[in-house]
């Protein structure tokens, strides 16, 4: 039997026996400005499950979307993949629009078995939809006819080789990055084969133009033993570490360079420099890290934070690491990111300070003091991750299930949490340090080339897109 986190490995609908009256399926949807452009022509594509299949077809479904616009291409795409799902026929459908909807808007349709008719298994159901605000914007009724027998069929996803491929969100990013001007980067006390290579293969990347900081003859010696030219490099010369990450961190203020990298030196030796208040990259924002994860099994990339720079933050500290991290997601393309802020249970707890930080977070979220994702939690990990656990507690969110973001606590579980996937999910990170003055690289001393060029990326796309 699966764990609750894999992958849903089949798509079944309701025949019309098995439907109740009463019985409804919530479906959550952020939409995007492609939506406008493709969902009349497109039903099926909003779930998620259908999407990755390749079996879903709209059977007809295409009118409604044409009619109704992201409403009914909306309906289409559950009626058509989920609820009844394969094997629906559309008989009629009467929708009114309450109110306008645009990109980032997130919809939650419920559709309800209002009436079942035995004669010609006609199934009419009551729709519903509301936006991230709780406001009605769209309702009405829909007949079908339900589907006469058990549809159960495997998901067979293309070039699974591809799917299970280690680092290839990370290639991906990269791939983004082409034609984008590099980052200047202070690359700080590359001193060892890992840290030096990893900025040499940034550089050819044209990711970054590496300054490389610290001890010259230590940086030479790496070189000599990794085999590398350092012709084509800058090398500004540090006594030692702490040197290099003061001098680095000079080189931002005065915007010498565009962002700093960490080499082979403590985060703390590298951060006690860049929150120097005074002499550092401080701003008004509050500094987190994001770790991004590629783990193999998760259908979407992953962000966590905050798992190396905070240890215990407040509320507020909280507000500034969610912002952080949602700037950054939608630099990197991800419209209305998912943010699961993460506890050891899925209710509120007076007992529990990270259950009650979770609600005013997502309170804040809807007061627009966080803009630009969609929160909710308190959530469990296995809600935040997985559809299944979610569906088996009665969580009914647009976040459970499918989260693009985890907010952990505190860095202790931030920091267990991703070093665990690392190990254990067979997960690369890369890491980045937010909220400063220039992007931060924080990689760790253990990660791989691919990790290091996706911080790179990361950064690079940050900077340019973000700001």
């Amino acid at each position: 039997m699966p764990e609750p986190s894999s992958p849903k490995t089949r798509i079944e609908n309701h025949t019309f026996d098995e439907l109740t009256i009463g019985e409804r399926d919530t479906f959550a949807h952020a939409l995007s400005p492609e939506d406008f452009e493709r969902l009349a022509g497109a039903a099926g594509a909003l779930d998620p499950e259908a999407v990755e299949s390749g079996l879903v077809t709209t059977n007809g479904f295409q009118a409604i979307a044409a009619e109704s616009g992201w409403g009914g291409a909306l309906i289409a795409a559950v009626l058509a993949g989920r609820f009844p799902g394969a094997g629906t026929v559309l008989v009629r459908q009467t929708l009114e629009m309450q109110g306008a909807a645009g990109p980032g808007d997130v919809m939650t349709l419920v559709l309800s078995v209002k009436s079942k008719n035995p004669e010609g298994r006609r199934v009419v159901l009551d729709c519903r939809a509301t936006n991230q605000r709780g406001e009605l914007t769209l309702s009405g009724v829909v007949e079908v006819v339900a589907p006469a027998e058990k549809i159960s069929r495997r998901i067979v996803r293309d070039q699974i080789g591809e799917i299970h491929e280690k680092g290839r969100r990370y290639r991906r990013l990269i791939d983004m990055t082409r034609g984008v001007a590099p980052l200047r980067t202070a690359v700080v006390h590359p001193v060892d084969e890992a840290s030096l290579v990893g900025a040499v293969e940034a550089a050819r990347e044209k990711l970054i133009v590496a300054i490389l900081v610290g001890p010259e003859a230590k940086i030479r010696r790496a070189a000599e033993e990794a085999r590398i030219d350092l012709a084509p490099f800058e090398i500004v010369s540090a006594e030692h570490s702490h040197a290099a990450a003061e001098v680095a961190v000079a080189m931002a203020r005065s915007g010498e360079v565009e962002a700093v990298m960490k080499g082979a030196l403590h985060t703390d030796e590298l951060m006690r420099a860049i929150v120097n208040p005074t002499l550092g990259l401080r701003t008004s924002r509050r500094i987190s890290h994001v770790f991004a994860i590629d783990a193999p099994s998760y259908p979407r990339p992953l962000f966590i934070t905050d798992a190396a720079v905070n240890i215990y933050p407040t509320l507020i500290d909280k507000r500034d690491i969610v912002q952080n991290v949602i700037d950054l997601t939608r630099a990197l393309g991800i419209l209305a990111p998912r943010v699961a802020i993460l506890s050891a249970v899925e209710t509120v707890s007076p007992d529990i300070r990270s259950t009650l930080d979770a609600a005013a977070l997502c309170k804040m979220a809807d007061r627009g003091q966080i803009v630009g994702g969609i929160l909710d939690g308190p959530l469990a990990f296995d809600n935040a991750v997985s559809l299944e656990a979610a569906r088996a507690k009665g969580i009914v969110s647009p976040v459970a299930g499918r989260a693009d973001i985890l907010v952990a606590p505190d860095i202790e579980a931030g920091n267990m949490l991703a070093k665990q996937l690392e190990y254990l999910a067979d997960a690369e990170m890369a890491g980045v340090v937010l909220g400063a003055r220039v992007p931060i690289m924080l990689t760790s001393r253990a990660d791989k080339t691919i990790a290091r060029m996706g911080s790179c990326a990361i950064a690079l796309l940050m900077a340019r897109r973000g700001g």
